[in-house]
């Protein structure tokens, strides 16, 4: 049969969003550089000022790209933009309640059940299939993650593991209203989560009585993190998420989870055991699973 133009922009489309949305997750990766590059600071106070190296970030692209002013934006504030903002805060702040409250692993582990929930979201909210690949990629890169972590699994305490799942639901809820919000601009929805991520960061400093002052190099770690491992890391995800289903981006997110140990390792010669490493790459087989699957099904739609 012919091949039929508009399937193979949809197959080009949807290669060219797979490879950008990981690209993303590899940039947000390095987040674990920042926080192991701090001098005193603590969690909340770096994720105070990563926001707002986030909320500057994005407001100066949306200021620049719209001649109008800032202000003008606000009309174009859907309830996919508050609800990916919502998810976006509730996973940067659930991964640091459960960094503190539970053991790393745990946090690990419960963050990669993000997949189950944005395929779930999906098609309850979205009408997005699942495809059965994509279950079995997902399951697969459960099991990698556990791998990962393995000794270091513990039931931990009750709070840190909670959290660790509201962290997994925000990623979710996210990668739900990327595709929620198609026709939105998607740059507004990273800037609603800046700053509430900054409201809920900025008040935990201060309830926990630690407040703001921080070094210069914390502070300056701290808006670069926001700037660049953050606010690069969404443009490449927004930009990706117009083509790739929910639970697809949710899966891409466990790229993430497996370098994140690898940059320190480089920079910090920080050990990376042989767990770390066979899991890793069992997370990497579930991923590739996941895209040339994806990839076939456009393939067979053009055939």
């Amino acid at each position: 049969m012919p091949i039929n133009p508009a399937e193979t922009r949809h197959h080009q489309s949807y290669l060219r969003g797979v490879v950008l949305v990981a690209l993303g997750m590899a940039v947000s990766s390095t987040i674990g550089l920042g926080f192991r590059a701090t001098e005193e600071a603590t969690a909340w106070q770096i994720l105070t000022y990563r926001s707002i190296g986030t909320i500057v970030f994005m407001a100066s692209i949306l200021g620049w790209r719209n001649a109008g002013g800032l202000h003008l934006l606000v009309r174009h504030l859907t309830p996919a933009a508050f609800g990916g903002g919502f998810g976006l805060m509730l996973a940067s702040c659930g991964v640091i309640v459960a960094f503190e409250h539970t053991t790393v692993a745990n946090a690990l582990f419960l963050l990669a059940t993000a997949p189950f929930f944005a395929a779930i979201l999906g098609s309850v909210l979205l009408a997005e299939r699942v495809r059965p690949e994509a279950w079995i990629a997902i399951a697969l890169g459960l099991v990698g993650v556990a791998i990962m972590v393995g000794d270091g699994l513990s039931r931990g305490n009750l709070w840190g593991n909670v959290a660790g799942l509201i962290a997994a639901l925000g990623l979710a809820v996210f990668a739900v209203a990327l595709r929620w919000g198609r026709t939105t601009d998607l740059l507004l929805l990273a800037l609603v989560g800046g700053c509430m991520t900054f409201v809920v960061a900025a008040s935990a400093t201060f309830v926990t009585g630690i407040g703001l002052a921080v070094s210069a190099q914390d502070l300056l770690i701290g808006l670069a993190m926001g700037a660049f491992q953050l606010g690069c890391a969404l443009l490449l995800i927004l930009a990706g998420s117009r083509s790739v289903p929910a639970a697809e981006i949710a899966l891409l997110g466990l790229v993430e989870i497996i370098l994140a140990p690898v940059w320190v390792w480089l920079v910090f010669g920080e050990r990376v055991g042989l767990l770390t490493l066979v899991g890793g790459a069992t997370v990497l087989i579930a991923v590739l699973i996941d895209t040339l699957s994806g990839l076939r099904r456009t393939q067979d739609k053009r055939a």
